[in-house]
């Protein structure tokens, strides 16, 4: 039998620049049936199934991980649903509900199928087809059924309203009106966790997880009847009578198309993202690509024309460059020197200054993210989960973290720097793994939160033992810790973004209206006080709600705001130019240029960064600059201990690191010092245990003890301090020879290898 082809391809879509923002494009191809047998590249199976209300494919991930055959589910109208595999042979029937079967979905695990009817129930299957559960029943028809990213609720269309119902008896379910009328489709994204519904009302609305609406669109022409969301959470895909929206994930429109085939009732992805098929109410099948991409480095942009031609412009030379691929363009990146380019089954590496001889090397599932650093790159794809590649497109290390899904890892959840990889643990968000990015394995213990964590990211400059991370957890608020020693410190609340800059540790963020900029986070681990004089604040009004940072390189930073447009904010130079200064030790140019611009977060940045590098001269200047008496006399005193370790030691009390401080004095050999060290932080039992342990001052501790209570007018209650007291007898202490002791600990300390003042 010869079969019939049609093509019928669409005008192209061009978009305007709308407010900075180049709008995405998106071309549509339109197959109508039926097909010549031996144009395909794989005879079709054709089978014939009476009422078919609609269909869901057994999860792809778990299909592969556990060997099962290709199947999917296939709700019917005469209210049973079948279990079919893709050769059309019938495995399993299950008579479901009274009526319809409307809709039907399989959890993210493929271990069991929720359906919703006209019966107005929401049933739990297992994978045999077994019932679970009858989990709801409502008095109208059930039209939209979602599973929550954890597969532990169920989100489902009541009317006008939508529900989110959990598995467990016990929980509580939430409920809001989502429409004015019935809501006729709803979406949940696993990776975002942002839901998309819409109605007759002719609106789409974007809502959070908790149902508080984040977008809601103005009225359409007519009545929406399809929404789906691409794999990546990126963008979600609108279809109504004649028309296709491809929409970003606040909701901003980013193309249209009109394909004219009656309503668009179904809407469905690619795994990659990348192409869109759309189920016609004519019968026919439209299928659309995403085209316009377009990423930026300094000068160089990178735009995907069509589905296989890159053009990379340089409008500084004023030349541009067409690369052409075999297969069609998945995902591309482009930073710290080079161009990314993954296709549906090979890697493209090329350099920014050589695009005539890229490295390319095969993939085995394409690839959904992509992550760079200075030194190599990320490809995160459903099958290998996290692979770091060097630039030449060698593998360095394919780091697991147990139960984590790669197909729900993104930009947000998973970090990457030249040493470490950073990962939410999706099991328990409270915790961040990080990650050797050469060997594969655990840095360290992980950074414990106690709330959720949503967002993460790693600093791109210095060494393992100079990695930050930042993350923001549940509530907005903004923290950064060491990556190989756990310490989260708070830095701002209300954030909705952050981004380090490419070259230094400089901190970019958006919180509170207000657009931040942190020159020094470190200085919260040496002098946390300097914190909020080293941070400069912008007017943020103009970014609106839930922008975000794409990129903070050199002085730039680049924002998208909600509604499509990229703005450039400037950062200041000299913060950059300082890092340059202090990293080559010129740290008489480094004051020159503080004197110069005459600013204090600049000097409180050079204050942080001289204490944390042990320059003292230095930042007794810059302390002085910025009106810190009490830190200027600090270091004095510490200039003037004679042994570089009581000095070391002094800066890590300084810093809030006692412990540290300690454990450096007593493998010194310095006890004495480690007990006067206590005593002046009033730290009085931990003196007292050191001098009973070396049984060494116990008087010394005594006196100081003695002189501050006589000071406060108070008297002693702590049982271990009286009970040393009668040891000494009914003399007590012998203030003159306290006072000896001392002098004479002191004078050994002067005469130890190596001992002299700080710069002599």
């Amino acid at each position: 039998m010869v079969n019939y082809f049609l093509a019928v391809m669409t005008n192209r879509f061009c978009g305007g620049t709308v407010r900075g923002k180049a709008k995405e494009k998106l071309e549509l191809s339109i197959v109508i049936s039926q097909v010549c047998d031996d144009t395909l590249r794989e005879k079709p199976h054709v089978f014939n199934m009476k009422g078919t209300v609609g269909m869901h494919w057994f999860p792809s991930v778990n299909k592969a991980a556990a060997g099962q055959s290709d199947t999917f589910a296939v709700a019917c109208s005469d209210g049973s649903f079948k279990i079919v595999s893709k050769t059309g042979r019938l495995e399993k029937s299950v008579d479901a509900h009274r009526g319809a079967v409307i809709c039907l979905k399989w959890n993210y695990e493929g271990t069991a199928l929720a359906t919703g009817g006209e019966d107005g129930s929401v049933k739990i299957w297992s994978r045999s087809g077994m019932l679970r559960s009858t989990l709801a029943q409502n008095d109208v028809s059930v039209f939209g059924i979602c599973w929550s990213p954890e597969s532990d609720q169920i989100l489902y269309i009541y009317g006008k309203n939508l529900i989110v119902k959990p598995l467990q008896p016990s929980s509580k379910q939430i409920q809001w009106r989502a429409h004015d009328l019935n809501t006729l489709c709803v979406d949940w994204n696993p990776i975002s966790n942002l839901i998309v519904s819409a109605g007759e009302d002719c609106r789409y609305k974007v809502w959070d997880s908790f149902g508080r609406q984040m977008y809601a669109s103005p009225a359409m022409r007519h009545p929406i009847t399809a929404v789906r969301w691409s794999p990546d959470g990126d963008y979600f895909g609108i279809g109504a009578f004649e028309t296709l929206w491809l929409c970003d994930r606040n909701g901003v429109p980013q193309a249209k198309e009109a394909p004219r085939h009656g309503s668009i009732f179904t809407i469905d992805w690619t795994p990659d993202g990348t192409e869109m098929a759309c189920g016609c109410g004519s019968g026919d099948v439209a299928f659309g690509q995403i085209v316009g991409r377009r990423v930026q480095y300094k000068q160089l942009s990178a735009t995907l024309l069509d589905a296989n031609k890159v053009v990379v412009s340089d409008v500084v030379n004023e030349t541009s460059e067409e690369l052409e691929f075999r297969d069609r363009v998945v995902k591309m990146s482009l930073g710290f020197g080079y161009l990314l380019v993954i296709t549906a089954a090979q890697c493209h590496i090329y350099s920014v200054n050589n695009w005539n001889t890229p490295h390319i090397f095969d993939l085995k599932a394409g690839g959904n993210v992509i992550l760079q650093a200075e030194r190599f790159f990320s490809i995160i794809d459903n099958i290998s989960g996290i692979t770091v590649y060097n630039y030449e497109g060698k593998i360095m290390s394919n780091p697991r973290v147990q139960g984590v899904r790669p197909e729900f890892l993104n930009e947000r959840n998973v970090s990457l720097s030249n040493d470490c990889v950073a990962v939410i643990d999706k099991t328990d968000p409270k915790f961040i793994r990080c990650i050797n990015a050469i060997t594969g394995k655990p840095l360290g213990d992980p950074v414990k939160h106690v709330l959720e964590v949503i967002e993460v990211h790693l600093s791109q400059s210095g060494g393992p033992n100079d990695r930050k991370v930042a993350f923001i957890d549940r509530n907005k608020d903004l923290y950064i810790s060491p990556a190989t020693r756990p310490q989260p410190v708070k830095l701002g609340t209300m954030v909705e973004t952050v981004c380090w800059n490419d070259t230094t540790e400089i901190l970019a963020a958006i919180l509170d209206q207000k657009f931040s900029v942190w020159y020094y986070p470190n200085v919260a681990y040496v002098d946390r006080e300097l914190l909020s004089r080293t941070r400069a604040n912008q007017d943020g009004s103009i970014y609106g709600q839930s922008a975000r940072i794409t990129s903070f390189q050199e002085t730039h930073c680049s924002i998208r705001r909600a509604d499509g447009a990229v703005l450039t904010a400037s950062v200041s130079p000299f913060p950059q130019m300082l890092y340059g200064m202090v990293e080559k030790g010129d740290w008489e140019h480094a004051l020159r240029l503080c004197r110069f611009v005459k600013d204090e977060q600049l000097w409180a940045q050079l204050a942080g960064m001289s204490i944390a590098l042990k320059e003292l001269n230095t930042a007794e200047v810059a302390y002085a600059a910025v009106d810190e008496v009490d830190n200027v006399q600090y270091i004095n005193y510490v200039k003037k201990i004679p042994t570089p370790e009581g000095r070391n030691a002094a800066l890590l009390a300084y810093a809030g690191k006692v412990k540290e401080a300690e454990n450096i004095l007593l493998q010194a050999g310095l006890t004495y010092r480690a007990i006067m060290m206590n005593l002046d932080l009033h730290r009085w039992q931990r003196a007292l245990e050191l001098a009973l342990q070396n049984k060494s001052h116990i008087d010394t501790v005594l006196y100081h003890r003695e002189s501050y209570l006589r000071r406060t007018e108070a008297k002693e209650t702590q049982q271990s301090f009286i009970e040393a007291s009668k040891k000494l007898g009914e003399d007590g202490v012998n203030e003159d020879a306290v006072r000896a002791k001392m002098e004479a600990e002191e004078e050994k300390e002067m005469r130890r290898p190596g001992a002299r003042a700080y710069g002599d």
